[in-house]
């Protein structure tokens, strides 16, 4: 029988620390949608050019809202059927909230709303950019960054909004438990993550599907350069640029970003049961840290400007400066929130001065766990810039390989892209001992601090993502700046235009390829956050790896991330060989086109890749769905947890090789476009080497936009799944670390979880009453 709500899990609305910091998470969500709206109506405001660009420019909007329409209406019909299979669980079954179901749909409405938006934004960007691009280069600039920072607002704002209002009303409306509160709003980010499935999975075979087909008939067989108007697929090759890595992408953080704020709160009330005003300011910390890092991604958009003339390596550092800017703006202001919601609430909530939670000044931990987060993402930021840019070495040594043809160009962009895995693997581990060590005190062996480490991880993850607005916006700005290029060859401006585009597109590809790098590191640490909350509330003691079911399951998962890379890149060939056939057939039986004089049929191109991007998305999704719940009723608790650890460990692996193998050759073949120096002799497009170049990146496309980024999806969702059906998978579990949650009852303490406390001298830490029988 489930105890009455009491005062250790709700705290009185009235209690003003926590109406501010309420305040203070909504004013952060609010102003990251009203600074997106007044871009947005800043670049609206922009002249989109000539009427031929204007023409080129519409056909890709209508391309991108043709397949968003299609996209929505499957989403459609798998929200309505796990929908009805939550209410089943929450109205039938009793072991969910009732308010599990609405969660679940919201969370996959913002993140669909916010891609739409997105993409909106992008399609009527990219005529505005190229015209820009007549006046200046930072004019160009300033139109792409600005519309791509509209969405990487619009994701921060509409994911900070829902959470608090649901928190709203969850805590003053309904009045939960916190525990309950924490688990409910855990599951709308399953809809976020169910949502970014079809996003980044369809979208990313969309765009390959597209790009590869005109890139192979193009480019290698009829010579003629990217973005030409003669090449049928051109059209869909821009629509996927949008649909794949602006609304894809946006998706993807989405998740991410809510997945990691809610996870970190969950724990915090884990890892403070019997104290309800730390347990407040845990759950509310994460909520201010991602306000706070929203008014400082503001700032830094605004600090990013070139001059005319500047070099790639002069246009990073121009991002760098306001990235670089923002996260230090936060060091500093997650500092003072640990110390005004953390140190000195935790003065009189009643905490025992010799509690291991606060021996050695634990909560200044949670401070240097959020500094491990920032640091950890702008060295796996770096890593990857080095990796793939054609300023540094491995991108440059693919491009020299290109002298003896297309094979040592592909084997070079393997070795390159397995070589770039070490660092980022090696700085997520250390930034995960680090965070958990801090706010443990290395005290790995206390269990009764077991979760505040955990919620260490959490927060970690949070402070990687409070940049969010500004970091997304560096990724998005990427497809708006190739797509500007696309129109400016299509309609034919003068080469001095060309010439900034490209050079602006050149940037793109470098941060696109950072930003997947960055979205892999938060994938991976909010999925370890998700898998702690996992761990705690269904109450296993442990993840034996040693069982049989636990050693079966973990190879299992291991296994799912290289199946799926597999379905992911066979999607992307038998599309983009329909493509290559349409192609062929539209050069073959329309007169004129090389000429000039014929028009190519645009929209049958763009009616492939939506078709095979609905299509082919099915049996990956469905992968990610149902063989965790399989796993988890035949096999277990325990066997889930080792199936959700191997997908995560293969997940991450294979998701940093095949981002930064495929952004490395797409560099090397761009570098051609300025000339490369082999033997002592330059070689530029349309050269022998440029022709081996373009083949490796035509491996490489289905490596970073499809299969490479879904791995994220992949492995976020899992551990969603395993926290939905957690509760029908904890029945009688016993918890020695802190609390067993379940999603329709209050936390429960068993007896070795007393004598534990005991032994430390906090018998009081949990009144009598509050124990469930």
């Amino acid at each position: 029988m489930a105890a009455e709500t009491s005062a250790d899990q709700i705290v009185d609305a009235d209690n003003s620390t926590v109406v501010i910091s309420w305040c203070i998470a909504i004013a952060g969500a609010m102003f990251a949608l009203f600074t997106a709206y007044r871009f947005f109506s800043w670049m609206v405001n922009e002249s989109e050019g000539d009427s031929t660009m204007r023409k080129i420019a519409e056909h890709v909007r209508e391309g991108a809202r043709a397949y968003l329409d299609r996209q929505f209406k499957v989403v459609t019909v798998f929200f309505a059927i796990v929908c009805a299979l939550l209410a089943f669980m929450a109205f039938g079954l009793k072991t969910q909230s009732h308010w599990v179901p609405f969660a679940f749909l919201t969370g996959g409405f913002f993140s669909a709303l916010a891609g739409w938006f997105g993409m909106r934004t992008a399609t009527l960007a990219s005529a505005r950019t190229a015209h820009a691009a007549k006046e200046s280069l930072n004019s160009g600039l300033q139109v792409a960054f600005r519309s791509g920072a509209v969405m990487g607002l619009v994701v921060v704002g509409l994911g900070l909004l829902d959470i608090t209002l649901w928190f709203g009303v969850l805590h003053w409306v309904v009045k939960m438990p916190l525990a309950e509160i924490t688990v409910t709003m855990l599951c709308f980010g399953m809809g976020a993550s169910s949502q970014a499935l079809f996003a980044r999975v369809g979208g990313g075979i969309f765009t390959k599907a597209a790009d590869v087909g005109a890139d192979l008939v193009g480019k290698v067989e009829a010579g003629i350069p990217e973005d030409d108007p003669r090449n049928p697929a051109t059209i869909a090759d821009n629509v996927g640029d949008n649909v794949g890595d602006v609304a894809g992408m946006g998706a993807d953080l989405y998740e991410s970003y809510c997945g990691s704020i809610l996870a970190s709160g969950a724990l915090g009330v884990a890892a403070y049961h019997g104290y309800p005003k730390m347990q407040m300011m845990c759950l509310l910390l994460p909520m201010c840290l991602a306000a706070v890092g929203i008014f400082l991604s503001v700032t830094g958009i605004f600090m990013v400007r070139t001059e005319e003339g500047a070099s790639q390596k002069n246009l990073l550092k121009a991002l760098a400066k306001g990235i670089d800017t923002s996260a230090f703006g936060v060091i500093v202001a997650s500092l003072a929130l640990v110390w005004i919601m953390l140190v000195i609430p935790s003065q009189s909530s009643g905490i025992p001065a010799d509690s291991p939670l606060l021996v050695g000044n634990k909560l200044f931990g949670v401070f240097g766990a959020i500094v491990c987060g920032l640091v950890s993402g702008w060295l796996i930021g770096k890593w990857t810039e080095y990796s793939t840019s054609d300023e540094f070495r491995p991108t440059r040594f693919i491009a020299d390989q290109s002298s003896t043809g297309p094979a040592t160009v592909i084997i070079a962009g393997i070795a390159e892209g397995f070589y770039s895995v070490w660092v980022p693997i090696v700085v997520i581990g250390v930034a995960i001992i680090l965070a958990f060590g801090l706010c443990t005190g290395f005290d790995f062996a206390n269990s009764a601090i077991f979760a505040m480490g955990l919620y260490g991880v959490a927060i970690a993850a949070v402070g990687m993502l409070s940049t969010l607005g500004v970091t997304l916006a560096t990724d998005a700005y990427g497809p708006i700046a190739d797509n500007a290029g696309g129109n400016a060859e299509m309609s034919g401006q003068e080469p001095y235009v060309r010439q900034r585009t490209d050079a602006l597109d050149s940037l793109g590809n470098t941060t696109a390829a950072t930003g997947k790098g960055f979205a892999i590191a938060s994938a991976a640490l909010t999925a370890l956050a998700l898998f702690a909350a996992y761990v705690t509330f269904t109450g296993i003691k442990g993840i034996n790896i040693f069982d049989a079911r636990v050693l079966a399951a973990l190879f299992i998962g291991g296994m799912i991330p290289v199946v799926f890379s597999a379905l992911a890149m066979s999607a992307v060939g038998r599309a983009a060989m329909d493509m290559v056939n349409e192609v062929r057939r539209q050069f073959r039986e329309i007169p004129g086109i090389m000429e000039g004089t014929g028009k190519p049929e645009y929209g049958k191109c763009v009616a492939i890749s939506t078709s095979a991007a609905l299509r082919e998305m099915m049996l990956p999704g469905a992968i990610t769905i149902i063989v965790p719940i399989l796993v988890g009723f035949i096999m277990g608790a325990e066997a889930l947890g080792g199936y959700m650890a191997g997908v995560t460990v293969s997940g991450v692996l294979w998701a940093i090789f095949q981002s930064n193998a495929g952004g490395a050759w797409d560099n090397a073949k761009k570098s051609f476009e300025k000339g490369v120096d082999i033997d002592g002799q330059t070689y530029y497009k349309g050269s022998e080497p440029h022709k081996a170049a373009v083949t490796g990146d035509t491996v490489g496309d289905p490596f970073k936009d499809t299969s490479g980024p879904s791995m994220n999806i992949l492995i976020k969702l899992t551990c969603l799944v395993g926290l939905t059906i957690a509760p029908l998978l904890s029945s009688g579990a016993e918890s020695t670390h802190a609390v067993a949650i379940n999603l329709n009852s209050t936390q429960a303490i068993n007896d070795t979880e007393i004598d534990a406390r005991a032994q430390l001298g906090e018998q009081d830490r949990t009144p009598p009453e509050e124990i469930e029988e």
